[in-house]
């Protein structure tokens, strides 16, 4: 899912990303191009061991007011959720031969599980029913 986060960037130093749908929930990096990675890894850090359901994304339309997003900008990054929080069960389900394949074939080009995969199919699903 994207999310947004609030960048900043003093003289000399690291770019900040701070994230309004979770408090107390902060990302660093030297590189622009880290930032989303490092988002990432927040994420899973600041969830891990929580029960709580994760909360959906904003916009940063929703924070433009507020005083503590003021002199930066904004980012939209990709939280893969399968890897936040995620406490896997198992579960057994049946599926056609053919789409198990093909599942396989995406997911490995992905560098991802089957599980992983699913899950997040899952995800994109219910957020597409949810609008």
């Amino acid at each position: 899912m994207l999310y947004p986060i609030y960048v900043h960037k003093d003289a000399n130093s690291a770019y900040g990303a701070a994230f309004p749908d979770f408090p107390g929930c902060f990302a660093g990096a030297d590189d622009l191009q880290d930032l989303p990675a490092a988002a990432q890894e927040a994420v899973e850090v600041h969830f891990h061991g929580e029960t709580e359901p994760i909360p959906r994304p904003s916009a940063p339309e929703d924070w433009s007011d507020d005083a503590q997003f003021q002199g930066g900008y904004w980012m939209l990054v990709e939280i893969d959720l399968s890897r936040v929080n995620a406490k896997a069960i198992r579960l057994n389900v049946s599926l056609p031969q053919s789409l198990v394949k093909r599942i396989d074939a995406v997911a490995q080009a992905r560098s991802m599980s089957r599980s992983a995969f699913l899950a997040l199919a899952a995800e994109h699903e219910m957020q597409v029913a949810s609008r």
